[in-house]
């Protein structure tokens, strides 16, 4: 049983006078029911915002202001809560002073009245009942919570399917005028041109390139297949740091690349990889800001839990911004982000995602201490058959 369920299921004592918390704890005990005796109004307001069953408390420690700030945390229940109080008052007729006290009890809500002198039984009976009701509270609380979680998750995955959607859409849109303006490059080139306007053609014809590559991976995500076939994984870095050339020389961040295995072929999709790379590469890119360097780094390796078998090894690192403690262990969760309103949260966990599917594992690193700030993703894929060639044994390093 957890602390919160210990705490839920005890009664609070509180009497003030004589020897009357002990005895009703010690007959509590006996019974093998769980209780705490507290020693002021204040403590008892505290233990029941705490977690309680029920409160046990005498008419001595009950007056104008401890009803007032039993009356503020009872008004501060959840709308399944009604919180019971078992009050023990002296017996007798009914006079002016016991109306009084009777009215000023009236905005405590659930309180229920035991004359004194009264039976260990009644008070253990009475004390029961009230832990059942509470209990039946609780399993309240717990439903609408469950509920709660399943309309959140129902949010989510709107949320998801909607972006989804969007993106196919954009990607849609954008396609029909690059066909357009493929077909009239091509035209302009069968005139005669200049070297110069010939030079300028052929830039032109690089950047619409990466714009259809950007276009067709955006549609391959949300509706092409992915089939897994023979592929180089240094073929796939090459071509996604020339999708983010542009934007690194923007950006003055230098791209570092180590390449120790110079020819990994693995069984995979070749979108989905290259989606996990330009997701990585994209978020060290956001990281460095004020320039920096990016290090791309594949090798090959032997598993700790079985040095027989490689697995290749894809390090994207950055000494960027870094990522917040607090933050590192939900980076992988949805609409998680560190970019404020320009970043939707959904890169890390599309990757996370595609990893679990293949088979594969991610590892994070990051600080975002002043002396040394930046974060290492490393991707760890498995060698099934002997896929390795020209392997140069790398330098040694600091790995997690």
């Amino acid at each position: 049983m957890n602390d919160t369920s210990s705490l839920e299921r005890r009664t609070l004592v509180f009497a003030p006078t004589g020897r009357d918390a002990r005895l009703m704890a010690s007959f509590m005990e006996r019974a093998e029911k769980p209780c705490h005796i507290v020693n002021s109004v204040s403590e008892l307001c505290q233990e029941i915002q705490n977690g309680a069953a029920a409160a046990v408390v005498t008419e001595e420690g009950i007056n104008g202001t401890a009803i007032d700030q039993l009356r503020q945390v009872l008004e501060q229940q959840p709308p399944w809560s009604d919180f019971p109080l078992i009050l023990l008052i002296s017996g007798g007729r009914v006079t002016a002073e016991s109306e009084r006290s009777r009215v000023l009890r009236l905005p405590l809500g659930n309180v229920l009245l035991l004359e004194r002198p009264l039976r260990p039984e009644t008070l253990l009976s009475t004390v029961e009942m009230a832990v059942r009701g509470r209990q039946r509270q609780y399993q309240i609380r717990d439903q609408i919570q469950q509920v709660e979680r399943a309309h959140e998750a129902l949010r989510r995955s709107e949320k998801l399917a909607v972006t989804g959607r969007l993106a196919a859409s954009i990607a849609h849109e954008i396609n029909n005028p690059l066909e357009a303006v493929t077909n009239l490059l091509y035209l302009i080139r069968s005139e005669a041109c200049s070297p110069q306007m010939l030079h300028y053609l052929d830039i032109a014809d690089q950047e619409l390139a990466r714009v259809t590559e950007i276009s067709k991976h955006t549609l391959r995500f949300y509706r092409e297949p992915n089939q897994p076939v023979q592929i180089n994984v240094a073929d796939v870095l090459e071509s996604v740091l020339a999708l983010y050339h542009s934007r690194l020389a923007a950006a003055h961040v230098k791209a570092d690349k180590q390449f120790f295995a110079q020819s990994v072929i693995v069984r995979a999709s070749v979108g989905e990889l290259r989606q996990i790379i330009a997701n990585l590469v994209g978020n060290a890119l956001d990281a460095m800001r004020n320039g920096g360097t990016l290090c791309v780094r594949l090798s090959v390796e032997s598993s700790p839990l079985d040095p027989g078998a490689k697995r290749a090894r894809i390090t994207i690192a950055d000494n960027g911004t870094g990522i917040p403690a607090p933050l590192l262990s939900t980076i992988f969760e949805p609409f998680i982000t560190t970019k404020g309103e320009t970043g939707t949260g959904l890169g890390l966990w599309v990757s996370d995602e595609l990893i679990k599917k293949n088979g594969w594992s991610m590892r994070v690193r990051s600080s975002t201490s002043p002396e040394s700030h930046g974060t290492i993703f490393s991707l760890l894929i498995p060698l099934r058959e002997r896929q390795t060639l020209h392997q140069v044994d790398p330098p040694t390093t600091d790995r997690d």
